[in-house]
């Protein structure tokens, strides 16, 4: 028990090196991913024939995979008591995945492994989230879950940066691009296995079905309130490709579209953990109506601002929008999910919030076929000022609004 007390003295002061180690492995994971996907939709279309409608059909598919395996792998985590092996396994799977983007020959082997690679993201999703809460304390887990977002968010821009690079450098030479993505993800495998050690767990008599219904209801009315102001939250912040889309309707040339993703991501990356560590020590519900706030704003100006300076100020509200509340979300259900039904909590959570997001992504399309960008941008606004009138309409919980810090 002395040792148990010990670990929380010293973690207060300073974030764990396991979350450094969770954060650089999805740093490097997501440099290899985004090396892929983001010349995976022209590599389908030119170099294997691929129809747009069938590029379509394999993102929809992988997503949705991936939104179904989170549950299962987070409800397993808690039902085997351990996180680690699970992570290992969703990260092994990914990048397992990634060679067989360069022996690609048809749109079939590509599917193939994509679906893989979602199915490595559903597996190690939740248990990653919950090992992060388990090695980190409750004082100091919105600075933990920022620093890992804003890690994962650096590999999420550093990728595409390094794929043009090297297509401007190999001549356009999709599968040489391909090969190199397959190193930084194994490094991340191999880092997570060796540098990250999970904590000891109580010994228990006998394994516990984490869904049954007594153990659910441990999910107390705090937690289900996050996960559906988070939906909500999602519902008015639809896919990031409409931010490329309206810039590239503003005027920005096609070979410079990227740059859309990768300005926002370095505004997301530099935001996360500052904004992560705020939260460690005010308001979860002030934190949260600002991000909404300034997801308004931004959903203003690109919807009456449709090229220069505006859209580029409107994208990098959206990204500082996201630094502000994302790491913050998720350190909310770590505070409100008991410590047994941590990987369950986040399966729940990152299932609602996908599901949110495949909704929000289908009605943007349609307002946007239908009545154009600015309609569209209006309608995200729209959203936000009612997961504003939520976050009003009930105090949040003391339990996540007032963290093992706060005095007020």
């Amino acid at each position: 028990m002395s040792q148990q007390q010990a670990q929380p003295a010293v973690a207060v002061t300073r974030i764990p090196g396991a979350v450094w180690a969770l954060g650089i492995v999805s740093l490097l994971m997501d440099i290899s991913s985004e090396m892929i996907h983001s010349l995976l939709p022209v590599f389908l279309v030119t170099t294997l024939s691929a129809s747009a409608f069938l590029v379509g059909v394999i993102e929809g598919v992988a997503e949705s995979t991936a939104l179904i395996v989170k549950v299962f792998s987070g409800v397993l985590s808690d039902y085997w008591g351990r996180r680690k092996p699970l992570a290992v396994a969703g990260y092994a799977m990914a990048a397992l995945s990634k060679p067989l983007f360069a022996l690609a020959s048809s749109a079939g082997l590509v599917f193939t492994a994509r679906i893989l690679d979602r199915i490595g993201k559903g597996i190690r999703g939740a248990p990653r989230d919950a090992l992060l809460a388990d090695v980190t304390p409750a004082n100091l887990r919105g600075a933990a879950f920022g620093l890992r977002q804003s890690l994962d968010t650096v590999g999420a821009f550093l990728g595409p940066l390094v794929a043009i690079g090297l297509m401007l450098l190999w001549a356009n030479d999709f599968r040489a691009v391909f090969w190199v993505a397959v190193v930084p993800a194994m490094l991340s495998v191999a880092l997570l296995l060796f540098s990250v050690r999970e904590p000891q767990r109580p010994d228990r008599a006998r394994l516990v079905n984490p869904i049954r219904r007594e153990n659910l209801r441990k999910l107390v009315g705090s937690y289900w309130w996050v996960v559906a102001v988070a939906a909500v939250f999602t519902l008015a912040r639809f896919s990031e490709a409409f931010l490329v889309l309206r810039a590239q309707q503003g005027g920005l040339a096609i070979a410079l579209v990227p740059l859309v993703l990768i300005a926002m991501n370095v505004v997301y990356a530099v935001a996360a953990y500052p904004f992560g560590k705020l939260s460690d020590r005010m308001s979860h519900n002030m934190l949260l109506a600002l991000g909404l706030i300034v997801l308004v704003v931004a959903d203003l100006m690109l919807a009456y601002s449709g090229q220069g300076i505006w859209v580029w100020a409107g994208i990098a509200l959206w990204g500082l929008h996201m630094g502000m509340t994302q790491g913050l979300l998720a350190a909310m259900v770590a505070h409100t999910a008991p410590d047994d039904l941590r990987g369950t909590a986040f399966g729940f959570f990152n299932l609602v919030s996908g599901v949110a997001m495949l909704i929000a992504s289908a009605l943007a399309g349609l307002l946007w076929d239908h009545f154009g960008a600015s309609f569209t941008f209006s309608a995200g606004a729209g959203f936000s000022v009612l997961a504003l009138f939520a976050l009003g309409s009930k105090r949040l919980f003391a339990r996540v609004d007032a963290p093992s810090t706060r005095t007020d």
